[in-house]
């Protein structure tokens, strides 16, 4: 047998080798892969069990998202240097060589097996029985979460995610198409689109271009969880960003979670922030319920409250009001102050004159109200009519022009909040995104949701960026976990970190001036912590 013939035969076997490797890193993780990954990458449990760490000689007890095994041993498993300590390389091919490993510091084992792992996670041995590094922990967790966290250990190295080659990454996006809502959706894709054709045009993102899928839902004025998880399993998509979230929180935030996909900037004035965090979803701009918390703050430091703070929420029903129920409920317990009166009402049956003998007799002298301007307005000429003038705070969504005919004695009283405001756009800030829709010939209209949409590729393309060539989802939500005070030029700075969410938490105050009918700034950015 000649030389030239043994060549060929081993190109050909590790040709053959690689592309299993391949095939094994495009097929999807299993549901006990996907439990195990996430033990292997926060130390924490799927099911809510406790997962502890034993440190050092003396065994120093500590919560097992301290000490993740990707904290030393990176995400992809191939340990990183830190501290002059040299984490091992525990990918399953590190570890199942089969003439064993010899450690710089003397070391020698044979090969692991599944038992042999899983004594090295829990007894800090190794399979020859020699003890671990002294900063090595030892875990306690169930059988369950072991045997999950062994299974996803075989597939470090090779759990490749979809929608990332060498020369482009699959970004995706999803909207309605019919009535308002289907405009302004297709306005905020537009925008978006125009943002990664420049990124493109200047080279991409680490040579890799950036590649926008779009599903639009024909004939729906909503988004359903099918539409979304099509997106997601047809193209191969990497991230998402832009999409009309509104109305289908409930449906598609799970979907993502379950999916292990990155959604930047949704559209919503929902965002789902509560507990258990929601890892994938980072939202540029507050919604309701954290607009709500912004004026308890204002209200509560407000320099000329005479009068003991009590609050009612006044709402017609739905999803988004339960939030903002929520939220006031929540902040008021934490600033010290009174419960607050809920009154729902039915839509199209407001008794504006029985709803205000009822919340004037509970002495109410501040009123959220989550309903139509019409049924504002006579809420409020009643109110005058008995002489109770409570303050009134309403969203921007429904800061109609007809706040403007409130009686006079609600002047000074009558409230907006907002979740950003022309005093966060810069001078470089306002000319890019003017530019940028003169190049792209973009629509004149729902300006709110094209700046909205810009913000989150721009903060999507920044994270792109900071995470470098060696590109992964979990790598993207941690570049994202460190943005402090990022500047998009367009809205309040946005800071986002393991346990937030929402880049821009909080709102400005604005007050209704009822006799030159404009809007007057009365506060700074209240933050929500």
């Amino acid at each position: 047998m000649n030389s030239r013939f043994l060549t060929v035969i081993c190109l050909a076997l590790l040709s053959l080798a690689f592309a299993g490797r391949i095939a094994m890193a495009q097929q999807p993780l299993t549901a006990q892969e996907i439990r195990g990954k996430q033990i292997y990458l926060q130390g924490a449990s799927p099911s809510g069990k406790d997962i502890l760490a034993y440190v050092g000689d003396t065994s120093l007890e500590v919560p097992g998202n301290v000490m993740a095994c990707a904290n030393c041993h990176g995400i992809a498993g191939q340990g990183k240097v830190e501290g002059g300590i040299n984490p091992s390389n525990v990918t399953w091919e590190a570890l199942t060589k089969p003439y064993g490993v010899n450690h710089v510091n003397g070391r020698k084992h044979p090969a692991y097996t599944s038992r042999a792992l899983e004594l090295a996670i829990t007894r800090g041995l190794d399979p020859a029985g020699n003890k671990l590094l002294y900063a090595m922990p030892r875990y306690q967790m169930s059988k369950e979460d072991l045997d999950d966290l062994v299974v996803y250990m075989k597939r470090l190295g090779t759990d490749a995610d979809p929608g990332v080659s060498e020369n482009k990454i699959v970004i995706g996006t999803a909207f309605p198409t019919a009535g308002p809502i289907g405009e302004l959706s297709q306005a905020a894709r537009d925008v978006i689109a125009a943002a990664f054709a420049e990124v493109n045009a200047q080279g991409g993102v680490y040579s890799r271009q950036l590649e926008l899928k779009s599903l639009a839902a024909t004939g729906n004025t909503k988004l359903t969880r099918a539409d979304v998880e099509k997106l997601i399993d047809d193209e191969k998509v990497f991230a998402l960003t832009g999409m009309m979230l509104a109305g289908v929180e409930k449906e598609i935030v799970p979907l993502l979670a379950e999916k292990e996909v990155p959604l930047i900037g949704p559209l919503t004035l929902d965002p789902k922030v509560g507990s258990p965090l929601n890892r994938q979803i980072f939202y540029v701009l507050d919604g309701a319920a954290g607009q709500a918390r912004a004026v308890i703050s204002f209200l509560v430091k407000k320099p000329d409250s005479t009068k003991p703070l009590t609050i009612a929420v006044v709402h017609s029903g739905g999803e988004l009001a339960a939030s903002v129920v929520h939220a006031v409920k929540d902040q008021s317990q934490k600033d010290k102050l009174a419960a607050p009166q809920v009154v729902e009402y039915a839509a199209g049956t407001f008794a504006a004159a029985e709803m205000v003998t009822r919340l004037k007799q509970a002495n109410i002298t501040a009123v959220f109200f989550m309903g139509g301007s019409v049924e504002l307005l006579s809420l409020m000429t009643e109110a005058a009519n008995v002489s109770w003038f409570p303050q009134i705070f309403v969203q921007s969504g429904n800061a109609s022009q007809t706040l403007f005919d409130a009686p006079a004695g609600f002047e000074g009283k009558v409230f907006c909040t907002f979740p950003s405001a022309p005093v966060d756009q810069t001078e470089e800030g306002i000319k890019e995104f003017r530019l940028l829709g003169e190049k792209y010939k973009l629509p004149q209209k729902h300006l709110a949701a094209q700046v909205s949409a810009y913000s989150a590729a721009k903060i999507l393309i920044e994270a792109l960026k900071r995470v470098g060539k060696d590109l992964s989802r979990e790598r993207l939500v941690q570049a994202l976990e460190g943005f402090y005070n990022y500047q998009t030029g367009l809205t309040p700075p946005i800071t986002y970190g393991p346990n937030r969410r929402v880049g821009a938490a909080g709102a400005y105050i604005v007050m209704i001036d009822l006799k030159e009918k404009k809007f007057v700034p009365v506060s700074g950015w209240v933050s929500v912590n």
